[in-house]
């Protein structure tokens, strides 16, 4: 059985709650393992808490940094990377283990949790299938309300073309104020569009929280799991949904939703178009557009939403 074992993680929200199954598959194999991990603060603090975790190492865009985490190091029985890049490539070198594992997307299919359990898999030559996401944390951000709470997710870090439109939200909302009091999450880099919309629709400040831009990661979590239904194109918060079962209707437009919806929601819906041009994975529109996203309007959503409820 091996003792120690050092991760790379994902350096993406949604990818690194994607990884959950298969670490926990790696639990399987080795129960008494201490797992240590290395990556961005962002990924670290999403799984601050994960059962049998030991050293925590973080990882910026500097390579002078990488060199000067990884020197003094202990030996590890198993160092291996969720991630594919040419930096993760040096990192494993750097690193003093003589077994050494690099996760290659091409190399496996199905959903994205099912081609990081299937690299588990390929290293202990094991068979198990991936179970739920799991995120461990404690409740304690509470949102208070009479009425039912929808969670609003605008932005989208990977590009601007994963973002449903901003009047799209504009208008959910004016459906929705009634009966919902409405959470909008964010970046910090998405204060400006949250504020927008605020102002647009005119909220009083009973009838909404604006949290773009002022949550710790583990305080994201806890607010996510607080929401009666959440709103969000693909995204890394999306995936955190998913991970607490929260009901969900997830928008995607150029991205793949076989392979990167939520995984093992029974509580999630999924609305998107059939344009040709669709699923083109850019971060932005190529043909400047963006109608995979635009062209989805708020009568869609609001259908699904009552569908889930």
């Amino acid at each position: 059985m091996i003792k120690r074992v050092l991760i790379e993680l994902p350096t993406w929200m949604g990818d690194c709650v994607m990884s959950t199954p298969a670490i926990k598959t790696l639990l399987k194999v080795n129960p008494d393992v201490k797992l240590d991990f290395i990556g961005p603060d962002s990924s670290l603090q999403l799984l601050k808490n994960f059962p049998s975790l030991g050293n925590v190492y973080k990882l910026d865009k500097s390579l002078i940094n990488m060199f000067k985490t990884t020197k003094n190091m202990d030996p590890y029985e198993l160092a291996i990377s969720f991630r594919s890049s040419l930096r993760s490539s040096l990192l494993l070198f750097l690193i003093n283990s003589k077994n050494k594992h690099k996760f290659h997307k091409n190399e496996y299919s199905g959903h994205q949790v099912e081609k990081y359990n299937s690299f588990i898999n390929s290293i202990f030559g094991t068979s198990f299938s991936p179970e739920k996401q799991e995120l461990f944390f404690a409740r304690k951000s509470k949102i208070s309300s009479t009425k039912r709470i929808i969670g609003i997710n605008p932005g989208a870090a990977y590009g601007s073309a994963k973002r449903w439109s901003e009047e799209g939200f504009i208008e959910l909302i004016e459906i929705l104020k009634d009966n919902f009091f409405t959470v909008i999450f964010g970046g910090a880099n998405e204060k400006i569009l949250s504020q927008k919309i605020r102002q647009k629709l005119g909220l009083q400040t009973q009838e909404y929280r604006d949290l773009a831009g002022k949550t710790s990661i583990q305080e994201l979590i806890e607010y996510i799991s607080n929401l009666d239904v959440f709103v969000t194109g693909d995204s890394g918060p999306m995936h955190i949904a998913a991970a607490l079962n929260i009901p969900t209707v997830s928008i995607f437009g150029p991205t793949k939703d076989n392979e990167t919806s939520q995984w093992m929601n029974r509580k999630n819906v999924i609305v998107k178009l059939d344009l040709d041009c669709q699923p083109c994975m850019q971060r932005e529109c190529p043909l400047k557009h963006n109608n995979c996203m635009n062209m989805i309007d708020a009568n869609m959503v609001y259908k699904e939403i009552r569908r889930l409820l």
